[in-house]
C-alpha cells in the first residue's frame, strides 16, 4: 500500500467538515501531541487532529488526563500546528479550566485559540458544561462538545466503560447531544457507546458527530496516532492497529545496542574528516610544539 503525499493539499474547515458531511462522505481523524508525528499525518492525508489532553497518558505517562495543564497543552498544540498547517486541529480544554466559571471558561479558551491557532476548542461534559459552551460561543469561540465517555471524569463514571448501555442511560445522552447541539456546538464527539445508541444520535443531529468507539455512525472515526501505528501491545476494542511500530522501534534499537557493543558503529562511513592534507600539518605542529 503506497502511501499519501498532498503537495497541493488545501487547509481543512468547518466549512469543509459540514460539506463532507452533506455529501455523505466520512473524514479521518486523529490524536497525536508533537511536531514529527503531525507532519506524517499532515502528508498521510489526515484531515482532523485532536490536541488531546491524553497527552498526560499517552505521552507524559500519567494515569488520567486530568494531569495535562494549559501550558503544557498549549505549548504542544503549537508544535502539532506548525507540523499539520493543512488540518483541522481541536485543542482539548484540560480538566478545570472551564468549569469553575464561564469567564475563565473565555479566558482560557481564547487563549488557546490565539496562541496555538487551533481551529476551535473541545469541552467534556454534560448538562453542566452548557453555560460554558454558551458563553464561549458568544465570544466568537468555537466550541466541539464530547460526552458518552468523557475521561476527565472517568472516576465518576465508574472507571473507562461503555456508556448508555441501558435504555435510561442512552435516553440520558441523546438528550446531552441534543443540548451540546442546541448551546452551539460546531460538532460533538461521542466516545465509547453501544452502536445502537450511536445510531439514534447520528440520524438525529444535524451536526457533524465525531465518533471514538462507536461504531459506523459518525462523520469522523478516530483512532488514536500511537494506537493505529502499534506502539503499545494493547489497544482498546475500538482502535485498530494499521502497522506495528513497536517492532521496528524495538529491532531498530536493539541493533544499535549491538553495534555499539560490538564496536560496528561507527563505521568509517560515520565518521567525519579532517581537510586533505590538515592531520599531517597538525601532527607537525603538535611535534614541534611539544
Amino acid at each position: 500500500m503506497s502511501y499519501l503525499i498532498q503537495e497541493e493539499r488545501k487547509k481543512v474547515t468547518l466549512a469543509t467538515i459540514y460539506e463532507k458531511k452533506a455529501k455523505g462522505e466520512k473524514l479521518s481523524r486523529t490524536a497525536l501531541y508533537d511536531y514529527p508525528m503531525a507532519v506524517l499525518a499532515d502528508e498521510a492525508g489526515i484531515e482532523i487532529i485532536n490536541m488531546g489532553d491524553s497527552i498526560a497518558s499517552v505521552m507524559l505517562g500519567y494515569n488520567s488526563t486530568t494531569k495535562a495543564t494549559l501550558d503544557v497543552m498549549v505549548e504542544h498544540a503549537k508544535a502539532v500546528r506548525r507540523g499539520a498547517p493543512h488540518c483541522f486541529i481541536m485543542g482539548d480544554m484540560p480538566y478545570m479550566t472551564y468549569q469553575t466559571s464561564t469567564d475563565e471558561a473565555v479566558k482560557n479558551a481564547a487563549r488557546y485559540m490565539i496562541e496555538a491557532d487551533m481551529d476551535c476548542v473541545k469541552m467534556e461534559g454534560g448538562f453542566e458544561v452548557i453555560p460554558a459552551i454558551k458563553a464561549c460561543t458568544a465570544a466568537s469561540i468555537p466550541v466541539i462538545g464530547h460526552t458518552g465517555l468523557t475521561p476527565q471524569s472517568a472516576v465518576m463514571l465508574g472507571g473507562y466503560k461503555t456508556q448508555g448501555r441501558n435504555a435510561e442511560a442512552a435516553l440520558k445522552l441523546i438528550d446531552v447531544v441534543k443540548a451540546l447541539e442546541d448551546a452551539g456546538c460546531i460538532a460533538i464527539v461521542v466516545e465509547a457507546v453501544p452502536t445502537e445508541v450511536a445510531k439514534i444520535i447520528y440520524e438525529r443531529s444535524s451536526v457533524p458527530i465525531l465518533g471514538s468507539g462507536c461504531g459506523p455512525y459518525s462523520d469522523s472515526p478516530m483512532i488514536n496516532w500511537y494506537d493505529l501505528l502499534g506502539f503499545y501491545t494493547r489497544n482498546p476494542k475500538f482502535a485498530k492497529k494499521y502497522a506495528n511500530i513497536r517492532e521496528e522501534i524495538l529491532k531498530g534499537a536493539s541493533a544499535f545496542v549491538e553495534e555499539c557493543h560490538n564496536g560496528a558503529y561507527p563505521a568509517p562511513e560515520h565518521c567525519y574528516k579532517m581537510l586533505e592534507g590538515e592531520e599531517e600539518k597538525l601532527l607537525k605542529m603538535l611535534a614541534e610544539r611539544d
